[in-house]
């Protein structure tokens, strides 16, 4: 950073581990600062997950997606211009700017930081010279000194950015001042100079019983403890990672989504979450499909893997035994390359060769180099049965897919494949389907502001812009 440029203002979330809480935090700053009447963007130089979704330039994490709806601004790759998408146990997809880079998802960890500083370096700096705050999100925590060298996610981007940096903790797991005391401590002298503030997430019971904990913690580093949030159970915003629930949800009609490890863009089910009248099940083996009145096979970023491992865990009969029944199942992007015949990956881009498929639906799958990244509206038109509620209805989605199939949606009885993520997002569709409301984000990007401006030491969010 040149000692001369004046650099408009950023602020920067970091944590002592994974799921302290960055994500949500940062949400929650994007509308609250929003709401000031400033131009606010997120920023996160590199995630991890297989939750993506389709901004300006390509394919980019949900996470910053979200964020950007949060922060009243178009998502765009520039404010995660690093996503790594998981494809096994030590290996992953390298998206840049929105565009996988097969070269760069070849190369070894620590290789790739020589490539990638310079395309996250002119990202953040173009971000910062268009908006009057970035709220930018660290990754896992700034003191995992094992990879200090090849950091280009924390505290190489706070210096970067000149960021005042918020430190935030999860409490719910114990030792959360432990955690934040190390962490300050394994810090350089100059990367605890940016610390601001320490925030106690994810708290249950009644704060006062915290002291003199924060007090002792602010003598030993003279940073104060800003803000405890609560811990926050059905807040609404879609998890990051993952299965977010591995309890069945709700009560009522089930609808069963089957949860392979590869599984992608879980996020697209948060609005059965909160639908009255629905029981939402998280599938890993045959009793989990009894009684599901809707069986959905979700996105995969590895389908051939993620089929084996389906057939693996018994779960290929119960499926065919549901579709006996005349009950619905659905196939979505990687789902509906499951329900053909045969995928094909001639390239090598995911599982080379040929891989037999369910047999449910009458379509072949074939891996092409180019990966389609679109957002698409689509009026269903053709369907029958369990599916015929959605005729003539318009929804809106996005394809992330290497696979072509012929078609971006087919059904043949009760099962139907469609390509396009979002189909639960679309309210008409969602009431057509299971007699759902209408769902927005909106309600919890306010209160998410809302909590935040509650919970934080008065004054002290707006005195980080001073």
């Amino acid at each position: 950073m040149g000692k001369n440029r004046a650099m408009p203002r950023a602020i920067m979330v970091q944590g002592t581990s994974s799921g302290a809480g960055k994500s949500l935090l940062v949400t929650a700053l994007c509308r609250y600062y929003a709401r000031q009447g400033l131009r606010v963007a997120p920023f996160k130089a590199q995630n991890m997950s297989n939750n993506a979704r389709v901004g300006v330039g390509g394919e980019m994490g949900s996470a910053q997606y979200f964020q950007a709806l949060a922060a009243r601004t178009t998502p765009e790759v520039r404010m995660n211009p690093v996503l790594l998408k998981p494809e096994g146990e030590t290996r992953s997809q390298v998206v840049v700017l929105g565009k996988p880079q097969p070269e760069l998802s070849r190369l070894p960890w620590r290789e790739r930081k020589t490539r990638l500083w310079p395309v996250v370096r002119r990202a953040l700096l173009e971000l910062l010279g268009e908006y009057d705050l970035l709220v930018i999100e660290g990754a896992g925590s700034p003191a995992e000194i094992n990879l200090k060298d090849s950091d280009i996610v924390n505290m190489r981007i706070a210096r970067e950015a000149g960021a005042r940096v918020l430190l935030v903790t999860d409490i719910d797991r114990g030792g959360a001042f432990a955690h934040l005391y190390g962490t300050y401590l394994l810090l350089e002298p100059e990367e605890r100079g940016l610390l601001r503030g320490f925030i106690l997430n994810k708290f249950r019971g009644d704060a006062k019983l915290l002291s003199p904990a924060p007090e002792r913690l602010e003598t030993l580093t003279g940073i104060p403890t800003v803000a405890v949030l609560p811990f926050l159970e059905g807040h609404g915003l879609p998890e990051e990672d993952g299965v977010f629930d591995d309890r069945a949800t709700g009560k009522g009609l089930s609808v069963a989504v089957v949860a392979y490890p590869r599984a992608s863009n879980l996020d697209e089910f948060e609005p059965l979450k909160h639908l009255r009248g629905v029981r939402l099940v998280w599938a890993r083996k045959p009793t989990d499909l009894q009684g599901a009145h809707l069986v959905v096979l979700p996105g995969s970023k590895h389908t051939a893997a993620d089929l084996c491992w389906l057939r693996g865990q018994g779960l290929e009969e119960p499926l065919r035994a549901h579709v006996r029944a005349g009950r619905p199942l659905l196939g979505i992007c990687g789902g509906l390359q499951m329900l053909g015949q045969g995928i094909h990956d001639p390239l090598g881009l995911e599982s080379p060769g040929s891989h037999t498929g369910l047999g449910l639906l009458p379509l072949q799958t074939t891996f092409e180099p180019q990966k389609v990244q679109r957002h698409t509206r689509l009026r269903l038109a053709g369907l029958s049965g369990f599916w015929a509620a959605l005729e003539g209805v318009e929804i809106e989605g996005y394809e992330i897919h290497h696979g072509q199939s012929g078609a971006l949606y087919l059904q043949q009885g009760s099962v139907l494949g469609l390509y396009l993520h979002g189909l639960f997002e679309n309210p008409e569709a969602l009431k057509r389907l299971l007699g759902g409301s209408a769902w927005s984000l909106e309600p919890t990007f306010e209160a998410l502001a809302e909590l935040v401006a509650a919970r934080f030491t008065p004054g002290f969010l707006e005195g980080l812009l001073g």
